[in-house]
């Protein structure tokens, strides 16, 4: 029976001494100036303030977080059954137990790249399954690069106490055997501080692995085709195109990057660079919650979403022009329409909301300039063809 409904007291009623023991919550005391609670519950794990909201929604959730926070609790704001409720959900920061289902997707990255890089080296890993480790250094410069690029993320997040996993790697069997890899957050983001920290994080992360590899790449032997398979006339030929980055540490270490020599391309090991500078400039695309969305969002404040909804036709008409006036068909018109689509949806959706939404400094506001900068000398606007 509703407690309110059998003492008449109505919504003004204060909880319990034995509501506040029993939740393990912090005390009503501590929210009461925002929230005026007159019944607190228990669900699960979680603690449940029933009260009414003495400020708007937005400002209530400002004052109670950092509370709740102290407390082990992530605070939510609800409407239940006509009734307003703070929901404080336990928050842990760090790994509860062995993450198998991190390792698992690992080890089958591992694998599927393996595959991926056997052939980058001229190597048939179906007719020849046990040569395949020989692509152990592809293999090592994509896990690299994507790594270091979560791994980016999560340790800013372990800074700012903002719940995140580890990193989710994704087998998928392309051409560089994976679709990237992933960190799921689980908390809000206290303020633009710590929302550009942790999305400013992985891309810088990321470049300084992707330029080690790159010019650890670009000093090892070249890839040379046999002659039978240069004039094999069912032979897949894929030309990567090359971002600027990648051309300016070929020319300042003084390597070549064999363009015109059909039979000879750079040792595979760059190939893994190039995937760590196209994944910088897809994750810093400034929507939805994309490094870039987390970025812009911080330094913007909401006029970040205004700029989101016009990247969509951007990339659309990166793919328009490509496809009638580039003469490019097949993959290098794809992949930008494929952005395009997927860039819609996470504009849509939006990106993450900070709980302080105080303005950023100007040195953070100044380091976003810098990394949108470093992610435009990662763009290549035909980043695969295959011919």
């Amino acid at each position: 029976m509703d407690d309110r409904a059998s003492s008449g007291i109505g919504p003004a009623r204060r909880a319990t001494a034995t509501d506040e023991t029993v939740t393990g919550g912090p005390p009503i005391e501590r929210i009461e100036s925002v929230f005026a609670v007159y019944e607190v519950r228990t669900d699960g794990d979680s603690v449940v303030y029933y009260g009414d909201p003495l400020v708007q929604p937005e400002q209530l959730l400002r004052e109670v977080w950092p509370v709740f926070r102290e407390y082990g609790y992530e605070p939510q704001f609800e409407t239940r059954h006509g009734e307003h409720v703070v929901v404080a959900e336990p928050s842990s920061i760090g790994i509860d137990g062995i993450p198998w289902t991190n390792i698992l997707l690992l080890g089958a990255t591992v694998l599927s790249t393996l595959f991926a890089g056997a052939m980058w080296y001229h190597i048939d890993p179906i007719a020849n399954p046990a040569e395949m480790w020989k692509a152990w250094p592809f293999s090592l410069a994509i896990l690299g690069v994507l790594g270091v690029h979560e791994m980016g993320h999560y340790v800013m997040s372990r800074y700012h106490q903002v719940d995140a996993t580890l990193p989710y790697f994704i087998p998928v069997p392309t051409l560089i055997g994976t679709m990237g890899a992933v960190i799921k957050m689980k908390g809000r983001m206290p303020d633009r501080k710590a929302l550009f920290d942790i999305g400013v994080a992985g891309p810088l992360a990321g470049l300084v692995a992707t330029v080690v590899v790159t010019v650890v790449g670009l000093h090892l032997p070249p890839v040379v085709a046999g002659d039978a398979l240069v004039q094999d006339p069912d032979a897949i030929q894929i030309q990567l195109g090359y971002p600027p980055l990648l051309e300016f540490l070929a020319a300042i270490t003084d390597q070549p990057l064999y363009r015109d020599d059909p039979a000879t391309a750079v040792n595979p090991v760059v190939i893994g660079g190039w995937v760590g500078m196209f994944v910088t400039f897809l994750n810093l695309i400034p929507v939805g919650q994309l490094d870039g969305g987390h970025i812009l969002r911080a330094m913007a404040g909401r006029f970040q979403e205004t700029i989101a909804a016009l990247v969509p036709g951007v990339l659309f008409g990166l793919a328009a022009y490509l496809y009638y006036w580039g003469d490019y068909s097949g993959n290098a018109v794809a992949i930008w329409a494929f952005w395009g689509l997927f860039t819609a949806v996470l504009a849509s959706v939006g990106p993450a909301q900070p709980v302080r939404d105080d303005a950023l400094d100007t040195g953070r506001f100044l380091l976003g300039l810098v990394t949108f900068g470093l992610g435009i000398l990662c763009f290549m606007p035909v980043p695969v063809a295959v011919g």
